[in-house]
């Protein structure tokens, strides 16, 4: 899993979270959902493109690294669905002008995104039937219904994808874990514009938060858990 975040985390931090103990793995209980994270068209754009490029359609977009992620999620949430898992689509709602928050100053093209730009992608949508929850903040807890439904579900752990690493899903794997589900991160489900805080976060996250794991590896836990009516 090193080869990740290898030539970017200095070795000498390696070897101090090795040494203090930290990183260890949580596992997978009995009953996982999977969490498909604003996998709409503004943060991938229409076509793979590089980031350079894809960001002259949208200025949220993350280019390639979104295109490289897609099949990965596709293949999860085929895997959830085949098996019963919930599959779950928090996802940004579109942004009103009274509503842009901080958000607004921080991140002023953010508010100008075309309604296109929020169209779920097509290789990762959602079916009629599934819960799709919008979110107007980073973490799909905050101001949303998903701690609810997952209680009414009985979730034990929650796999995060989608993006981006650094925002959504960090901001996600830390309340999901403050609410004291397991939780796991697929390395390769996952995306961001950034390769370095890509890599940053997700070592943060498997050090504290989340067992980071491939799409392969994950597939094969799943096949390992009973399918649910």
């Amino acid at each position: 899993m090193t080869d990740i975040w290898q030539g970017i985390i200095p070795e000498s931090d390696l070897a101090a979270y090795r040494a203090a103990g930290w990183g260890n793995p949580s596992g997978m209980g009995a009953r996982p959902a999977l969490l498909v994270i604003d996998v709409q068209y503004r943060t991938t754009g229409t076509a793979a493109r590089p980031l350079m490029e894809a960001i002259q359609e949208y200025p949220t977009a993350c280019g390639d690294a979104a295109w490289r992620a897609i099949p990965h999620i596709a293949s999860l949430i085929a895997a959830c669905r085949q098996l019963g898992h919930p599959v779950i689509f928090p996802h940004v709602a579109p942004k009103r002008p009274y509503d842009g928050g901080r958000l607004a100053a921080k991140i002023p093209v953010a508010m100008g995104i075309p309604q296109d730009g929020y169209q779920f992608v097509r290789e990762a949508a959602p079916r009629q039937h599934e819960l799709t929850i919008p979110k107007k903040h980073p973490s799909a807890f905050f101001g949303t219904p998903l701690a609810s439904h997952l209680i009414d579900l009985r979730i034990d752990t929650l796999i995060i994808t989608g993006c981006t690493t650094s925002g959504c899903i960090r901001a996600t794997a830390v309340d999901a874990f403050s609410y004291n589900y397991r939780c796991v991160v697929p390395h390769d489900a996952v995306y961001d514009r950034g390769t370095v805080p890509h890599a940053v976060n997700l070592f943060d996250l498997s050090q504290k938060y989340a067992d980071v794991a491939s799409t392969a590896d994950l597939l094969t836990r799943l096949a390992d858990i009973p399918a649910r009516a």
